[in-house]
């Protein structure tokens, strides 16, 4: 049998500057080392094989060298080194707290720090996977952990820091170490492939990176499984066959697919996919991170989240730029809904390709939104979109100036608007013939004005304007339509036209009278009406005070949310304002009626208000307690 070591003991790192990844832990270490700042207990966490025990193993062995160097490195050359590396050093003691975690094996520590070291000036104690001791084995570790001897040091590893007990933790120097990134994997595999000898693609080393999911001593398990497959060339193919790992170029034939509305290729590609043997949720976790790496390359800040080869990126690049955010944002929703709903269903393929045929047509869904429901056509280009987004500004801009509130448009037969009587209407019934039955209800609010008596009153100085029912009836029944970039743009120049043509004339004092009594005649509720009837009105330039005698007044009327609408249309005054103010010196208080505290006060009350109870008195001769 032959002497094969493991690429993560062969390839372990004997100096700080060798251990990948974690700079900030080395260079603290060695700076403690060099000032002789260095602490009595330490604590290293972070996830598994990212080099915390490697680091411990470091550390005692610098404490105890003889020859350190200058920038505060181990010789191994030295006695102690050459003792430490061939495990038989007395001065460096190394526990698995999984399986020596209860208090006798604590107690058989702490007699060992009694002692004092051999040979160099430290005994140091490495415990791994210390969050395993029980909680009596921490409680007996305690003391000697806050006060050791001057010669003891002791250095904690653990995955799970949340699991020790916070004296413990009061009680050491943490450092937290963190996930080993793609590239510096890759950089250290391309180095171990050189030592060796070995040939291997670039991008067959990424997908070994990625696979080990920061942790470097699983990239290095898989990285000895693939050179026991393929020898000494590595190859893309080989690494995704072995790690039952999908090809990028399915996902980009799939995406490809999308953009045409292609549902017959994408059901090809996943069935050749589970031909394969892959599974249906791992092709869709693929396809989700497929379609997040797309949206990461559409901002060039958010890239460098992107672990991927160069040759990839490219690649990556060139589709982002050809796929809308809008898709891949849909397709990602739809990727993780049926990622969560996996489990629950009976049918998993057909689970995933309902999924893969709703992506097919989210461009036609974007396409019915932004058209007639008839309408199917290629998604809209750049430039026409920024178009609809220049008309909904214009829109928003002739809006503004018409109202702050933006007036409602009421629309009467063919669209266009027609001047209808102050006096209301009774929305059922015919009113110039009480005997028919109401028109049935359409799309569009239609109000026909009636004929004025004999004995009209003289006309009214305010133009032409709409009922105030009439606008919260169309702002309930009138229903947005979809329209074509066209008939967009000559809506808006219309009501531009429009606002250039209209007479603006000046809102006087009298005007502003005539239409809230106006609008007060219009109204359904009698509590309303005097409420308004009961306020006073004052203008001060384009603000209306409205001064009211109580909180329910100025509640009531400001409920009333069409009353600015048709102030404003009415008085063609569309930067009109209202504020309305409680006038308390006029406010009409209660009568403060007598706390009644006892009986009598409450019988010679019922007294004053029904004379007939001091007959029931008199003729049962009651008498009210005191």
């Amino acid at each position: 049998m032959s002497n094969f070591i493991v690429s993560a003991r062969k390839y372990r790192p004997v100096r700080f500057d060798d251990v990948v990844g974690q700079e900030h832990v080395s260079q603290t270490l060695k700076n403690a080392l060099k000032n002789e700042h260095l602490a009595h207990a330490f604590l290293f966490c972070g996830p598994r094989g990212v080099g915390k025990t490697t680091c411990a193993r470091i550390l005692a062995k610098v404490l105890n060298c003889q020859n350190v160097s200058a920038d505060f490195e181990p010789c191994n050359e030295c006695g102690s080194c050459q003792a430490f590396n061939a495990n038989s050093s007395f001065n460096i003691t190394e526990l698995d707290a999984a399986s020596n975690n209860s208090v006798e094996h604590i107690r058989a520590l702490i007699e060992q720090v009694r002692f004092q070291p051999q040979q160099g000036k430290y005994k140091v104690f490495i415990i791994d996977e210390v969050h395993m001791l029980s909680q009596q084995a921490f409680n007996a570790f305690l003391k000697t952990l806050e006060e050791p001897p001057p010669y003891a040091i002791f250095i904690l590893a653990t995955t799970e820091k949340h699991k020790i007990i916070p004296t413990i933790l009061s009680r050491c120097q943490i450092f937290d170490f963190r996930r080993i990134q793609v590239p510096e994997m890759v950089q250290h595999l391309q180095d171990i492939c050189q030592q060796e000898k070995i040939d291997a693609e670039k991008d067959a080393l990424h997908i070994i990176g990625q696979k080990a999911d920061g942790a470097l001593r699983d990239a290095l398990s898989i990285f000895d499984r693939i050179v026991s497959f393929s020898g000494n060339r590595i190859t893309y193919e080989d690494v995704i066959t072995n790690l039952n790992v999908l090809d990028y170029d399915y996902y980009f034939q799939v995406v490809d697919s999308l953009l045409v509305e292609d549902s017959s290729k994408i059901l090809l590609l996943f069935d050749t996919i589970l031909r394969n043997g892959f599974e249906p949720d791992i092709f869709m976790t693929g396809l989700a991170e497929h379609l997040r790496n797309l949206l990461v390359c559409k901002d060039e800040a958010t890239l460098q989240l992107l672990e991927v080869s160069e040759g990839l990126r490219v690649r990556y690049l060139e589709q982002s730029r050809l796929t809308p955010s809008s898709l891949l944002l849909t397709a990602l929703n739809l990727a993780n809904d049926c990622d969560v709903n996996y489990k629950l269903a009976r049918n998993k393929r057909l689970h995933v390709e309902m999924a893969l045929i709703k992506m097919a047509y989210i461009p036609r869904a974007f396409q019915l939104a932004e058209n007639d429901a008839s309408a199917f056509g290629p998604e809209k280009k750049t430039a026409e979109l920024s178009a609809t987004s220049e008309v909904g500004s214009r829109k928003s801009e002739v809006g503004s100036r018409k109202s702050e509130m933006g007036s409602r448009k009421l629309e009467v037969g063919n669209g266009k608007s027609e001047a209808v009587s102050p006096v209301p209407t009774k929305e059922a019934g015919n009113p110039t013939n009480p005997g028919q039955h109401p028109a049935p209800e359409s799309s569009k609010t239609e109000i026909s004005e009636p004929s004025s008596p004999p004995d009209a009153q003289p006309s009214s100085t305010l133009p032409p304007h709409p009922h105030p029912q009439s606008l919260k009836k169309a702002a309930k029944q009138d229903t947005p339509r979809l329209m074509n970039l066209d008939a967009m743009l000559a809506e808006v120049k219309a009501e531009e036209a429009e606002l250039l043509t209209q007479e603006v004339q000046e809102v006087t004092q009298e005007r502003v009278e005539e239409a809230w009594n106006l609008y007060i005649e219009a109204q359904g509720q009698e509590s309303v009406k005097v409420m308004m009837r009961n306020s006073e009105l004052k203008l001060e330039g384009q603000n209306v005070k409205v001064t009211v005698t109580s909180a329910l007044a100025e509640n009531t009327i400001r409920q009333e949310s069409s009353l600015m609408d048709y102030m404003r249309e009415v008085l063609t005054a569309p930067e009109l304002t209202m504020t309305i103010e409680i006038d308390k010196s006029k406010a009409v208080e209660p009568p403060k009626r007598k706390r009644l505290l006892t009986s009598k006060d409450k019988y010679l009350a019922m007294r004053e208000t029904n004379p007939n109870i001091q007959e029931l008195q008199k003729r049962f001769d009651l008498r009210p307690d005191e």
